[in-house]
């Protein structure tokens, strides 16, 4: 589905990927409606277009009333909804389960799969009448390979995965497609969005021989609408992501243990 002339809702577009999403989609043509926990992160993206093809509402994805009350409030600011692009998301502390008390696992969960869940369930009636519509769901390279000290947060996108290849299936036929997105490194604030403390994290990174080379949001948010546009089934965003999807398949037990002895030093 190409974005020219579409309604698209856009989650987490106060910054990061989200940003960088809604306006690339803008560039495209199509009007955006923004959602994000932080109005002044979405009045500096409004800052980036114009108020006729941006538009926004303060919410939070975890909160199932205020999402069910969301199409209305699309629907009255640009009169249909063509796509939803479910991009917030957190992380967890970079901590082992034993150590990682419920309130966070259930904070992860809430935002990236109830929160994705919430809007498809909230949406997918109206996106059911238009006559082509979009739905992409942003999962993680987290999402099918296991990162020790992420393992929450690598659940949560492994459920994000499965709902959208699940949505799918049961779509086929209908007006309706799936797209589900595997970012790799890119270089947002999600740290800190997530309130989560990675000094530790940084300082081992900088300290290391190999640097990581990272997408732009800019880059991510290319390959992502590209992947609506193409009617794309999986989109592996980034070099990372793509080898090692490709590794996994062929070894998974040792490609999981690669990850963990890099990652070993972090955690403890």
């Amino acid at each position: 589905m190409r974005a020219l002339d579409k309604v698209i809702v856009v989650t987490g577009a106060g910054n990061g990927i989200g940003r960088a999403v809604s306006l690339n989609l803008i560039s495209k043509g199509a009007k955006v409606f923004g959602v994000d926990l932080s109005e002044d992160r979405l009045i500096e993206t409004l800052s980036l277009t114009n108020q006729d093809s941006f538009k926004y509402a303060t919410l939070n994805v975890a909160n199932r009333e205020e999402v069910e009350a969301l199409p209305k409030q699309v629907i009255e600011a640009f009169g249909q909804v063509d796509a939803i692009f479910n991009v917030a998301g957190i992380i967890q502390p970079f901590i082992k389960i034993e150590q990682l008390d419920y309130e966070r696992i259930e904070r992860v969960m809430q935002v990236n799969f109830f929160g994705t869940l919430y809007m498809i369930k909230s949406f997918l009636p109206h996106l059911l009448e238009r006559p082509e519509a979009h739905i992409l769901n942003v999962s993680s390279m987290g999402g099918f390979i296991p990162v020790p000290g992420q393992t929450i947060y690598g659940a949560s996108k492994a459920a994000v995965k499965l709902l959208s290849e699940g949505l799918h299936s049961e779509l086929g036929g209908t007006n309706v497609n799936v797209t589900v997105v595997f970012p790799g490194g890119v270089s947002t604030n999600i740290t800190g969005n997530s309130g989560v403390d990675t000094s530790k994290m940084m300082e081992n990174v900088q300290n290391s021989k190999s640097k990581v080379k990272t997408l732009s949001p800019q880059q991510a948010a290319e390959l992502i609408v590209g992947g609506m546009e193409n009617n794309q089934y999986h989109v592996y965003a980034g070099n990372d992501s793509k080898m090692l999807n490709m590794f996994t398949r062929i070894n998974p037990k040792k490609a999981a243990s690669i990850i963990a002895e890099q990652l070993k030093s972090l955690i403890g």
